[in-house]
């Protein structure tokens, strides 16, 4: 049995977020979630994720940003891009930056699920030292 998907959801809504992490959980992936990019940074120092599912429009250090920091710290952690209605030019601009893949808000569940695995097969956290 392959080794369950680890998933940090970052959004700024709090009910989203623990919505989602709930879903995933029922569907066997090690999920949980924050609220800022500080947050999701910090997190992703303490314990090694598999994907990252991020907002791209959040206060403070938005979606892009968080993004950067990651694949500047960790190349091979795969990034899915959460957007909502309108932000697609933000979306391209994540993938220019080394997005998996965006979804649109809101998200179907399985789809979610589906992509998130076929993410997790490319991804590598590995720390740049």
């Amino acid at each position: 049995m392959a080794e369950p998907v680890r998933v940090l959801v970052v959004d700024d809504e709090d009910q989203f977020v623990e919505a989602v992490v709930e879903r995933l959980r029922l569907r066997d992936f090690v999920a949980d979630g924050v609220t800022d990019g500080e947050k999701a940074i910090a997190t992703l120092r303490e314990k090694p994720r598999d994907v990252v599912l991020l907002d791209v429009k959040m206060p403070g250090i938005g979606g892009l940003e968080v993004i950067k920091k990651i694949k500047a710290t960790w190349p091979g952690l795969q990034v899915i891009l959460l957007t909502g209605h309108g932000s697609s030019r933000d979306a391209e601009e994540g993938m220019r930056l080394g997005a998996f893949k965006y979804v649109m808000k809101p998200v179907d569940i399985d789809q979610l699920s589906a992509v998130l695995r076929e993410a997790s097969n490319r991804s590598e956290m590995t720390t740049n030292e």
